[in-house]
């Protein structure tokens, strides 16, 4: 018989176990902090009828959309998190409690191009909260504070939360006569860093902008100094237009109320050339930049919107989140070794019996469970030297091997696996689990 060679996707991410546990300990992580800032778990099917999930989609999304046909179902795998989102808030609009704060952590599919660093199925981690009829700006400010405890938590110090309004680039653009332009005046602006300030002019120059207000956009994105310099630059530059006014209060309370809530000063900062979301968000933008590794690019971003549910509902739902997409984050930090998946097991003791009645060992394996200690038994029968060999290999830091002399005299010892040490104790699983409990 031919065989079928086993192989996987390009685009699509597989681990081995000791990659896959710290996948999962990231994982856990930023669920456990969306937990501990009340956010609600939710989970929307990865399948969703099209017309549901594309009502929307356009351009180049809809291009990369997995779509398919079963019996005469039109039917589409979810692109992201927040479509889902919408479908879900203004479907489940009456039993929800607003300001509605929801998570979920799944995954999503793209028919990009694969290249390096790019997957076509990968985790995304989203937070929203979601207004009925309004929002206090407050919620804004909050969002920076679940970024630096998230990316605190996963180990990193030197990051920068770079925060702007897109109304105070609308207004700009609407107070120099730019406003049809200014959603490409955004994408080229949001290059700048790519490709730099003289090809940003060359592009600005082809949109027929005049040299007078590129020269404004420029000296506009180009603003430095403290958050609290800059602030007081942009209110010196008079711009007379209402949605810049709105933008510039906007920002100044969002800064304010972000230190409030425990962001160090050092890891936020107004950023006036971040432009993200051209389409969809209307007020606050953030951007998330390891700063010793800005080739990563934005390892979490989101923003505010005026109107999450507009295709579903006539209710005005404002919200504002934020994403974290964890597959690419993981596959980035492993490249380039800042990550270590040096776990093997998850496994904190491996018993190991040489005798052939079992009722013992299995009995006692269960308690220690109960007890919460992850416990693994070795039930093939090999020689000793097999059973360590695979302890070993596997890391597990502590083992107890169970023959006729430890049943007879009612004493086990505990292998420390790390430094070769062995401590008798009785055949108990409580006192297995303290010893185990207190030398971790």
């Amino acid at each position: 018989m031919n065989k079928t060679q086993p192989r996987t996707l390009s685009g699509f991410m597989e681990l081995l176990p000791n990659e896959q546990i710290l996948f999962e300990q990231m994982k856990n992580t930023i669920e456990a902090t969306y937990q501990q800032f009340g956010f609600l778990p939710i989970d929307t099917p990865i399948i969703e009828l099209s017309e549901v999930l594309l009502a929307k989609a356009g351009g180049e999304t809809e291009k990369q959309i997995y779509r398919f046909q079963k019996g005469d179902t039109d039917l589409s795998l979810r692109f992201d998190l927040t479509v889902p989102l919408a479908k879900y808030v203004a479907k489940n609009y009456g039993n929800l409690s607003f300001p509605f704060r929801r998570y979920q952590i799944g995954k999503v599919y793209r028919g990009e191009r694969t290249q390096k660093g790019r997957f076509r199925e990968f985790y995304q981690c989203d937070i929203d909260i979601i207004g009925d009829g309004e929002l206090s700006i407050l919620n804004d400010a909050e969002l920076p504070s679940i970024i630096y405890t998230i990316f605190k938590k996963l180990g990193f110090e030197d990051f920068t939360i770079r925060i702007n309004n897109r109304k105070l680039l609308n207004g700009l653009f609407e107070a120099i006569g730019q406003k049809e332009n200014s959603t490409e005046i955004l994408r080229i602006i949001d290059k700048i860093e790519k490709i730099g300030k003289e090809e940003v002019i060359k592009e600005l120059e082809e949109l027929d902008i005049e040299t007078e207000n590129i020269t404004k956009i420029l000296t506009f994105i180009e603003i430095e100094g403290t958050n609290q310099e800059k602030l007081k630059k942009l209110k010196d530059l008079q711009i007379e237009n209402e949605e810049f006014s709105e933008g510039l209060k906007e920002i100044t309370e969002t800064l304010k109320y972000v230190g409030l809530f425990g962001v160090p000063e050092k890891n936020y900062k107004l950023d006036l050339t971040i432009a993200r979301g051209l389409d969809y968000y209307t007020g606050t933008v953030y951007e998330t930049f390891l700063n010793d590794y800005r080739e990563l690019g934005s390892v979490c971003s989101g923003g505010r919107y005026e109107n999450l549910a507009d295709y579903y509902t006539d209710k005005k739902l404002p919200g504002v989140g934020i994403s974290i997409g964890l597959t690419r984050l993981f596959y980035k930090l492993n490249e380039l070794q800042l990550i270590k998946a040096e776990q093997k097991s998850i496994s904190q003791l491996l018993i190991i019996p040489m005798l052939e009645e079992l009722e013992k060992p299995i009995k006692l394996a269960s308690e220690l469970r109960n007890l919460n200690i992850k416990t693994e038994i070795y039930l093939s029968d090999k020689k000793l030297k097999t059973k360590m060999k695979y302890a070993d290999k596997l890391q597990i830091p502590f083992i107890i091997v169970i023959g006729e002399d430890e049943i007879q005299n009612n004493k086990v010892k505990i292998k420390n696996m790390q430094t070769g040490e062995e401590i008798e104790t009785d055949f108990d699983a409580e006192q297995i689990a303290k010893i185990i409990d207190n030398i971790e």
